[in-house]
């Protein structure tokens, strides 16, 4: 069993933010491999499925905290408890703002890097959990972050993401079989993205 949790706010107030682009890629995951419907499980939403990896069938729980962003690790934490996991056995994806916009880095463990929804993960299941980062670009100012990240995606920014969210559904055989490098490289592959500086995206 492998848990997929996405990263977002509930209802459809906040359903175009960005920091709902880990609920959104949880959900193209689900709708491209057959996930079962959803329901309220572990103060989440949760569907189940299977994803075909290169070893066979990866049996796959995918999980929408509904505790809202910042106490995300209570819904995590009942889950991986529920199923008696490790934090190996968790991939959470996130909106990463110190990554430019359509960028993609996978990587395990680490700091919480000022994100609120992993500082709570990590305080329930510890750090070592591997995480899926959506880069969707810093405003340039701190004051700026919590009106970026709570403001919906730009229309002009509807295609490269469109394009990134159907990567990481395609490339998922990959992730599924703790190919994370590969499953990196993949998903650049199919949504390439332009590499900025992040001292730019900073405003200086």
């Amino acid at each position: 069993m492998l848990i997929l949790a996405g990263l977002g706010n509930p209802g459809p107030r906040y359903a175009g933010n960005r920091h709902n682009v880990g609920f959104m890629a949880v959900d193209e995951i689900a709708r491209r491999w057959g996930f079962g419907p959803e329901r309220s499980r572990f103060q989440a939403l949760a569907c189940e499925g299977t994803i075909e990896s290169p070893q066979g069938p990866v049996r796959t729980l995918i999980l929408k905290p509904q505790t809202y962003y910042n106490e995300s690790g209570r819904a995590v934490g009942e889950a991986l408890k529920f199923f008696k996991l490790t934090p190996a056995d968790l991939v959470v994806f996130y909106d990463e703002i110190d990554l430019a916009p359509g960028r993609f880095r996978m990587k395990t463990g680490g700091g919480a890097a000022g994100n609120n929804g992993v500082r709570s993960i990590t305080a329930q299941v510890g750090a070592d959990f591997r995480r899926a980062r959506i880069g969707t670009g810093h405003p340039g100012h701190k004051e700026l972050v919590q009106g970026h990240v709570l403001s919906d995606f730009h229309k002009a920014e509807q295609v490269w993401l469109a394009d990134l969210l159907r990567a990481c559904a395609d490339a998922a055989p990959l992730l599924v079989a703790g190919e994370d490098e590969k499953y990196q490289a993949e998903v650049m592959r199919l949504a390439p993205a332009e590499k900025a500086d992040p001292r730019q995206l900073r405003g200086g």
